[in-house]
């Protein structure tokens, strides 16, 4: 099973900050996470933004990466600072 970790504003919105579940059938890259999470937790389109990076197995990737259920993949918003 994969293990999704999700950092600052999206933390919030999801109300965790990690879960871990088997990928749906289909969802094999980065790009169709991105789309199924943000569509099945109804959060329009917070995962979308092209300014949310993901890291694969503590790897910066860009999508389409591929991914697998064996992978630890985390959503990184944004960051501001003052």
């Amino acid at each position: 099973m994969a293990r999704l970790r999700y950092f600052g504003r999206l933390m919030d919105l999801l109300g965790a900050s990690s879960e871990t579940l088997a990928l749906p059938a289909g969802v094999t890259d980065t790009r169709a996470l991105r789309r199924w999470l943000d569509n099945d937790r109804h959060l329009g389109g917070a995962l979308l933004e092209k300014s949310v990076r993901m890291v694969v197995n503590d790897e910066i990737v860009n999508d389409p990466w591929a991914i697998s259920d064996a992978d630890e993949i985390a959503f990184l918003p944004p960051v501001g600072g003052g």
